[in-house]
């Protein structure tokens, strides 16, 4: 996993995160964790935008069935 430095945050932004997480029962690392990977991920658009470019990307070709072939390796 990386990690991230952020340096010259106001004190008062520091504050606020520790009364966040110590209200979530969470370390500062770990509130300023969940913050991050909820900033980060995809909108409910994007994500309606990546499922709508891979459905016309798949449209109209055959997928093989799963569960067929998962039975069949089991076979072996």
């Amino acid at each position: 996993m990386g990690q991230l430095l952020v340096r010259a945050l106001d004190h008062e932004i520091i504050a606020r995160l520790k009364a966040r997480a110590r209200r979530h029962g969470r370390s500062l690392q770990g509130e300023v964790k969940i913050i991050l990977v909820e900033a980060a991920a995809l909108s409910l658009r994007e994500a309606r935008a990546v499922s709508a470019h891979w459905q016309k990307r798949f449209h109209g070709h055959a997928m093989s069935d799963s569960a067929a072939l998962i039975r069949e390796d089991r076979a072996r």
